[in-house]
């Protein structure tokens, strides 16, 4: 019987799978989801992505089941599976959505490419974003995103024939025997498709009137942002499905602070593809710096300690710390709190942003590969064409926890801290702490001193800057990775408000 495989990867849904809609039409068709040892051995791999995606695969069995078939996992490495099935039961056909993954999964990808023109099966490959591979010419990008989320959803195929798996079914490997720690946070989001679409329709429906004003603070972002970024990073959820609800929901509102909102969402879906291009036209940015010219700036000056401090939650600053721990217990934290994490281990704590991505790549549920390794070098200074933003944590926990309602929330000895002290407990004179029930420890100390260290970073970077080599560069990655962006009337205030909007991305 000829057959087709469906490989599910990133895209555990049945709506709008354009690999699945065109397997089907083909013919008979064999889920197949592969859980591949070496991907789960990347260091930036974590257990908590592994929960949520067999969480996600047991709501697609069910689903599929309904209509008479299932989705087979089977462990392995993807050419040896497809060699082994192929063997047992030939197939003429693959179908897979692209993946703008890391840089294991596009040398993988180049194998099961070879694999298949050495075995005469035909692999198609569909966008799954609005992401568009071997692009030319970034001119054109805005509109064939346009173009993409503008096409009509794929409905679940109405009928589907499926060819078995000629073996048996085994349970899928545990997390312990793939070597993934346990940094699986109690309170994050699970996964599948049934609770995406009731995230999605509680943020369409109500919490996006918290969306303009709400997203930037640690304490109203957890309800205010939509929260699909896991849904739409395991593909629970389509980029375009999102957007086409959004766009009703707009249609259906007066004008307000709702209808802004959701604009101003829509605005972020864009930005999630824009930045996913960076890694799909340039896979060397995960490893190395994007404008080469800052080569050097940080590698030779890593300091241990200070990287122990930032992932144990003791730097002394405390929404720096608090953040840390909201990470641990919940896999999220909003954009602006990312985007402060980076910045304070770039320039106080001068850490290279390389080994800081992977161990936040662990900590965030919601890990895209193409969005998080081209942040990281935005908010480190190392892109050459943004202007570095650089946040003094002090200032930021005034600015959006002015009442310490966070910290006190995730630092239990905050509590005792009295509000006058709030803000930089460490200069509580020893007596003072004791009085309130702090024993030494409780608070640490930073590391560094925070104005003095991020006036030495800035002025390392900004020199550098300044080099003529390094400003001359600069041209050339504005052609390859720059924004287009272009607002109806093209008016220079809107290409400034499209240049402000690529350093927010709260989903």
């Amino acid at each position: 019987m000829d057959y087709s495989v469906v490989w599910f990867k990133r895209d555990l849904r049945l709506h709008d799978h354009a690999a699945l809609s065109a397997a089907a039409l083909r013919g008979p068709v064999l889920c197949l989801y592969v859980v591949e040892p070496s991907l789960w051995a990347e260091p930036d791999a974590a257990r908590q992505h592994y929960a949520f995606i067999l969480e996600s695969l047991r709501d697609l069995y069910r689903a599929l089941r309904e209509r008479g078939g299932c989705i087979h996992l089977v462990t392995g490495e993807m050419p040896e599976v497809l060699g082994r099935l192929h063997a047992e039961a030939p197939f003429g056909a693959l179908y897979s959505h692209e993946e703008t993954g890391n840089g294991l999964t596009y040398r993988r990808d180049i194998a099961v490419a070879r694999w298949c023109r050495d075995h005469g099966v035909r692999w198609q490959e569909f966008p799954q974003f609005g992401v568009v591979r071997r692009l030319a010419d970034r001119d054109t990008w805005q509109a064939r995103w346009e173009a993409f989320v503008g096409q009509p959803c794929l409905p679940e195929p109405p009928q589907l024939r499926f060819a078995p798996l000629p073996w048996p079914d085994t349970p899928p490997p545990t997390a312990t025997a793939l070597g993934l720690g346990d940094d699986d946070p109690p309170g994050r989001q699970r996964g599948g498709r049934t609770a995406g679409l009731a995230v999605l329709d509680d943020f369409l429906t109500e919490r996006s009137r918290q969306y303009r004003g709400g997203i930037s603070s640690p304490l109203s972002a957890p309800t205010a942002c939509s929260r699909l970024s896991p849904y739409l990073a395991f593909g629970c959820l389509s980029l375009r499905e999102i957007v086409h609800a959004t766009r009703q929901a707009v249609a259906s509102l007066p004008a307000g602070a709702q209808r802004n909102g959701l604009t101003a969402f829509i605005s972020r879906l864009y930005w999630h593809c824009h930045f996913i291009q960076k890694l799909e036209s340039e896979p060397a940015l995960e490893f190395r710096n994007l404008h080469r010219g800052y080569d050097g700036l940080r590698e030779a000056d890593w300091n241990p300690a200070h990287f122990a401090a930032l992932t144990a939650g003791r730097t002394g600053w405390p929404l720096v710390d608090a953040c840390v721990a909201m990470l641990r217990e919940t896999g999220w934290i909003n954009f602006r709190m990312r985007a402060m994490l980076v910045s304070v281990a770039a320039y106080p704590l001068w850490l290279h942003w390389r080994p800081v991505g992977l161990w936040l790549a662990r900590q965030f549920l919601d890990y895209e590969p193409g969005i998080h390794w081209s942040q990281m070098q935005m908010q480190s200074g190392t892109t050459g064409i943004n202007l570095p933003r650089i946040y003094n944590p002090i200032k930021q926990a005034r600015d959006h926890d002015p009442k310490g309602h966070f910290v006190r929330r995730w630092l239990p000895a905050l509590r005792k801290v009295p509000d006058s002290w709030l803000f930089e407990p460490w200069r509580m004179p020893a007596a003072v702490q004791a009085a309130h029930g702090l024993a030494p420890g409780d608070i640490p100390e930073p590391c560094v001193d925070l104005d003095a260290a991020t006036r030495s970073a800035k002025a390392r970077l900004f020199a550098l800057r300044a080099q003529p080599e390094v400003r001359a560069a600069k041209a050339a990655i504005v052609a390859r990775h720059g924004s287009r962006k272009r607002a109806p009337n093209g008016s220079p205030r809107a290409r400034q408000a499209a240049d402000k909007a690529q350093l927010k991305l709260d989903l």
